[in-house]
């Protein structure tokens, strides 16, 4: 079975990234949206990254617009909002689908390593899969779990 560090997506810039490059990281992968009731949440997710980066710490942001079109922007609109509002410097990759027949490939393993409370489908933006530093995914959080609320999670793997 692939692990994490086994794939590939595009950044928001159009480049391929192997996810090798995140090797030995502890990883929050988290499929994200501009216009969601929990967009709010990227003000945590940068917080946790700037502070936990030199410890080996990586948010990856993946927009998606599956649920409600609440990302309908292009990867320039994408950029422009997380830099301007939310000053986000972690990672963020190309508008992909998380659930459905054209998932990108690294969501499927993602759901299949960890299921949610009702199956292994995604339910909404701004969820969360942990993943600690040998590329196993170690958990997975509703959307309604707030960044500063796994932070003990996240450390215990630092």
């Amino acid at each position: 079975m692939p692990g994490v560090y086994d794939f590939t997506a595009q950044s928001l810039a159009g480049e391929d990234i192997p996810l090798k490059r995140f090797k030995d990281q502890v990883l929050l992968i988290v499929n994200t949206a501009s216009a969601c009731g929990f967009t709010p949440q990227y003000k945590g997710l940068e917080q946790l990254h700037r502070e936990l980066a030199p410890r080996g710490f990586a948010v990856l942001g993946f927009p998606c617009n599956q649920f409600g079109g609440q990302e309908p922007g292009d990867a320039k609109q994408i950029e422009q909002f997380c830099a301007g509002k939310y000053d986000v410097t972690f990672p963020m990759f190309a508008k992909i689908d998380v659930n459905g027949r054209h998932a990108h490939p690294l969501f499927n393993h993602l759901k299949n390593a960890k299921s949610g409370l009702l199956g292994s489908s995604i339910k909404w933006n701004f969820t969360k899969f942990l993943v600690d530093r040998s590329g196993r995914v170690v958990g997975r959080y509703a959307p309604t779990a707030t960044p500063e609320g796994i932070r003990r999670e996240i450390e215990a793997l630092l």
